[in-house]
């Protein structure tokens, strides 16, 4: 065979394999049941594919397959600013992983407020996972001032009224509840909003301040062990799911 004639690009099935999807063979049976798209089209056995420049998709939801693709889940400190650079040379959560290859926060957490971060060089996530339309949930642990009473709880959960308008249905869960004349207690806040400081500024609406705010869960990626400071790698089925996440029409959140 001539050089000129020889097949060009990688099966489709390797590909996927690479990308955590399944063994070669598991993702062959997926090409045969139709599962999986190329640029759109059902893909079939035997297609080829350039995975800098093909987009592939199992089920209707895309799967990453670019070469140099990374996927960090940091435990963000207080103290630290989520932007790529500080005027005031503060450190940022650029500092805490690796500087190559280069990665950008999805998202933004507060100067003061604590947990999950994802950073990554994969656009089409990052952009998934911010954009309203598909409302994928955050979880925030929140120590607020006093004790919220059942109206209060009541009002965070239906939504309330900001200076850039109200909030959508949030889960809200009075997880300690204070005592004293002192008293701080613990809520677990759930929304699928982006808006600057917004679990902050819902607290301070019903009267309750937070005095401590750490995000404990982004859409379906949770983690305890992860040190003040700390990044690990996401394993494929963390990424699929997140990209799965990231598919779903609408928010998914609903007053509880």
């Amino acid at each position: 065979m001539a050089a000129d004639d020889a097949p060009r690009g990688e099966r489709v099935q390797k590909v996927l394999a690479r990308a955590g999807i399944g063994s070669r063979r598991a993702c062959e049976v997926l090409i045969v049941e139709g599962r999986v798209t190329v640029d759109g089209r059902t893909a079939t056995l035997g297609d080829r594919v350039d995975p800098t420049a093909a987009a592939l998709a199992v089920d209707g939801v895309p799967v990453p397959t670019a070469p140099g693709l990374v996927h960090y889940l940091c435990n963000k400190p207080a103290g630290v600013v989520t932007t790529a650079s500080d005027p005031q040379g503060r450190r940022t959560v650029l500092d805490l992983v690796p500087a190559e290859p280069r990665v950008f926060p999805v998202g933004r957490l507060d100067y003061e407020t604590e947990g999950l971060l994802l950073l990554t060089n994969d656009g089409e996530l990052a952009q998934r996972l911010t954009h309203p339309r598909f409302g994928v949930e955050k979880t925030y642990l929140a120590e607020v001032v006093g004790v919220p009473t059942p109206a209060a709880i009541r009002r965070l959960r239906e939504g309330v009224t900001l200076d850039d308008g109200p909030t959508a249905p949030a889960r809200v869960v009075l997880v300690q509840a204070g005592t004293g004349p002192h008293a701080t207690s613990a809520l677990e806040v759930t929304i699928h909003e982006g808006r600057n400081r917004q679990v902050r500024r819902m607290c301070d609406e019903v009267g309750h301040p937070v005095r401590r705010l750490v995000r404990t869960r982004i859409g379906p990626v949770r983690e305890t062990r992860l040190e003040p400071g700390a990044w690990r790698v996401l394993i494929p089925a963390e990424v699929r799911a997140l990209y799965e996440a990231a598919c779903a029409p609408g928010p998914t959140v609903t007053p509880q």
